[in-house]
């Protein structure tokens, strides 16, 4: 039996959705710049330490996500301002697809890496099971669906961002300060 729907009974997001969002914002977007910037690097010691730093992000941007998709499948969020129907409809698919790209993203690359025979040992500590077993064919047709994954999920950020500072200050209907920490 699911779990209860929550109703939120405030125009703001709960803390735990409001702590969950900026977490994996921050983490996130952490991930894509050191993934971007690592790919460019040649082999070093460094570059070692950036792709488990990588890695390690990955695993935990993927339990965030799932935590964060258990909390939204469970809490009603607030109610949104009155929009222009193309603009809910195009939110309500933007916020899909940020979701899909969430788990799609880390879990391409957890694929890849298991392919490439490079297993993941979350912070050093946790050895995790293989997503694959080691194929380097396979490896090489996975590698650039991570990446073009992860330029996907840069492009949906930047449109999320940019279509919150929108409501923020053209609109200025409130939207944006229902995910704001520390306000009310």
């Amino acid at each position: 039996m699911p779990p209860p729907t929550v109703t939120t009974t405030t125009a703001r997001y709960s803390t735990p959705a409001i702590v969950l969002h900026w977490l994996l914002a921050l983490m996130i977007l952490g991930s894509l710049g050191v993934g971007f910037y690592m790919t460019g690097l040649s082999m070093s010691p460094a570059r070692l330490k950036l792709y488990n730093w990588h890695k390690w992000a990955g695993v935990t941007i993927l339990v965030l996500s799932a935590a964060r998709l258990l909390w939204r499948l469970t809490h009603r969020p607030p109610a949104e301002p009155p929009m222009p129907a193309w603009q809910a409809q195009a939110a309500g698919a933007a916020h899909g697809l940020l979701y899909v790209l969430f788990f799609a993203v880390p879990l391409v690359g957890w694929a890849y890496s298991s392919a490439a025979g490079f297993p993941i040992v979350w912070f050093g500590v946790l050895p995790l099971p293989d997503f694959v077993s080691p194929d380097k064919a396979l490896a090489e047709a996975i590698k650039p669906w991570h990446g073009r994954l992860a330029y996907g999920l840069a492009v949906v950020v930047v449109l999320h961002v940019a279509a919150a500072l929108k409501h923020h200050f053209v609109d200025r209907d409130g939207l944006l300060l229902r995910m704001m920490p520390g306000r009310g």
